[in-house]
């Protein structure tokens, strides 16, 4: 038996066939598509390694089934950037070397476009290392995560206000 899910991957209208109904979205991104952006880590939804937007909300893609999402946008690491122009998150975490193994860097960019699109960063430290709390770092980058949200969430602001 073939399911069929169709779904916009990084602005890109895609169908699927599934010869199971039990994949993942997490596992239709990387070995179906390709996309490897979106890592594996615990595949509990208890590291956020697999952070993605779901309808523009942050999901643990090792937990969502791809059939319980027919329809859905999704966007990954890979559809942030706008060609050369990294995305202001992308930006802020090189410039705050808010990475180290880089294992979790797209699960926490990921995690925190969400958090800035949620409204619930703002500019406060301490919200916005409770609002990435769902995000582990093995390296323990923490201090570099937490100012490169802070600095891209004043960045968007600007950018908002100037529009």
């Amino acid at each position: 038996m073939s399911l069929s899910v169709t779904l916009t991957i990084n602005h890109v209208p895609r169908t699927i066939d599934l010869d199971d109904p039990r994949v993942t979205l997490l596992d239709l991104l990387r070995e179906r598509l390709n996309l490897t952006g979106t890592k594996k880590g615990c595949d509990r939804g208890q590291c956020g390694a697999c952070t993605i937007l779901l309808d523009g909300r942050r999901v643990n893609a090792c937990l969502a089934l791809a059939i319980s999402h027919d329809g859905a946008e999704v966007l990954t690491i890979e559809g942030l950037a706008q060609g050369d122009t990294l995305h202001p998150v992308q930006a802020a975490f090189i410039a705050h070397d808010a990475l180290q193994c880089g294992f979790c860097t797209p699960g926490q960019i990921m995690s925190a476009v969400g958090l800035i699109g949620e409204g619930q960063a703002g500019t406060d430290p301490e919200r916005v290392r409770e609002g990435m709390s769902g995000n582990l770092c093995r390296c323990a980058a923490y201090r570099g995560i937490t100012e490169a949200v802070v600095e891209a969430t004043q960045a968007m602001t600007t950018q908002q206000e100037a529009a």
